[in-house]
């Protein structure tokens, strides 16, 4: 076929790619313990699945504003001091944002600096949007501030920070971030900051937005989510907060590529601000435990970096792969002998490597590890 050079030249995302192929792995009913996908067990909460069924009784099924319902808009600018709903623009998730936040930021040749590891679709995303990524290296999943100074050049647009971080946990110190705003500002160029994650936060750790950095904020682009926090994950609901002219450009875009957001959705995004904190405090709760029990048994089998933050563990297996074999293959292998699932490091830019989720059950935990224990063993007495 004769497809454009745009769609040859990126790649298929290697995570949501999982979804499809273990829905056909459980329908030929072999058992699958899914430590690839990212979306947590929880149920998404009883009020905001009435709300949603309310809006469709009411007819609520209408097009609504490109940018958003105003209400939705406005109780969201409430999050960020000296917003209001002008600054808020609500998208199909943050994939989306990030799409429209590359095409209206980006031209042919400008380069964004993207730290790895790094969230699949941030390289093909800048990719389509005429741009260059530009790779840094981190130490132990925290942020090389050289690298960074040392990777801008005039071509630089932007500089993408995601913490609390996927593929890694990693959640970003205050005074990394604030250096990070300084070289933003001598640079003038835009800081993408995705905080999909900024709930899940452990150890009593601060969240910390890169908002906070006021000196900084015309060229601060903060991309949210309603899917982690609210479990919420197929409501498709997410948002940028960004100074006006950033998001009435958005708008623009969005008025072309997709229109609004499923109306009635967002009526159950609503309940979701309006709701009380405490089942999501307990959930947080619960993940943190899980994150506890998954990194005991990953740190007896990896070389593996505790994560404070989101609900993914990214140990290197290197000394688990023989020669000429890539965790790509590794991860294949273990998925057909043993039904666990999990997603290479390649996916991320960081190969010898495998991202685990541990949004799963203890049970499921507990037998997933003891499957990846008895493979390595056998891989190792096989040899």
């Amino acid at each position: 076929m004769n497809l454009s050079d745009r769609v040859n030249n990126i790649k298929a995302s290697k995570t949501v790619q999982f979804t499809p192929l273990i829905q056909q792995l459980k329908q030929q009913g072999k058992v699958v313990i899914d430590f690839a996908v990212g979306e947590p067990e929880f149920e998404t909460p009883a009020d905001i699945i009435n709300v949603t069924k309310k809006a469709l009784d009411d007819q609520n099924t209408r097009y609504g504003p490109v940018s958003g319902l105003p209400e939705l808009r406005s109780q969201l600018s409430a999050r960020y001091s000296g917003y209001d709903g002008d600054n808020i623009i609500i998208s199909n998730g943050s994939k989306q944002s990030l799409f429209s936040v590359f095409q209206v930021i980006c031209n042919p040749g400008d380069e964004v600096i993207i730290p790895r590891p790094y969230w699949v679709s941030f390289v093909e995303q800048v990719k389509m949007a005429g741009g260059k990524p530009v790779f840094v290296n981190t130490i132990n999943h925290q942020l090389d501030i050289g690298a960074i100074v040392r990777a801008i050049t005039a071509k630089t647009k932007a500089i993408i920070i995601n913490t609390p971080n996927n593929p890694t946990g990693a959640v970003y110190p205050e005074a990394g971030l604030e250096e990070i705003s300084r070289l933003a500002i001598h640079n003038n160029v835009y800081v993408v900051s995705d905080e999909a994650y900024d709930f899940l936060i452990y150890d009593e750790l601060r969240s910390v937005s890169f908002f906070n950095f006021k000196a900084a904020r015309d060229r601060t682009i903060i991309t949210n989510s309603f899917s982690k926090h609210y479990n919420m994950t197929g409501f498709r609901i997410g948002y940028v907060a960004a100074h006006k002219d950033i998001v009435q450009a958005m708008a623009k875009f969005q008025g072309h590529s997709s229109g609004n957001v499923c109306t009635f959705a967002q009526y159950g995004a609503l309940a979701a601000l309006s709701m009380g904190e405490e089942i999501l405090i307990q959930r947080k709760a619960e993940l943190e435990k899980k994150r506890d029990i998954a990194y005991g048994y990953a740190a007896e089998l990896f070389d593996c970096i505790r994560p404070q933050g989101a609900f993914y563990l990214f140990p290197n297996i290197t000394k688990h792969l023989r020669q000429g074999r890539t965790s790509e293959d590794f991860a294949a292998d273990l998925l057909e002998k043993t039904g666990v699932a999990v997603v290479s490091g390649e996916a991320f830019g960081m190969p010898g490597h495998i991202r685990i989720s541990y949004a799963t059950s203890e049970d499921l935990l507990l037998r997933g590890f003891d499957k990846i224990s008895e493979y390595l063993h056998s891989e190792e007495t096989s040899v």
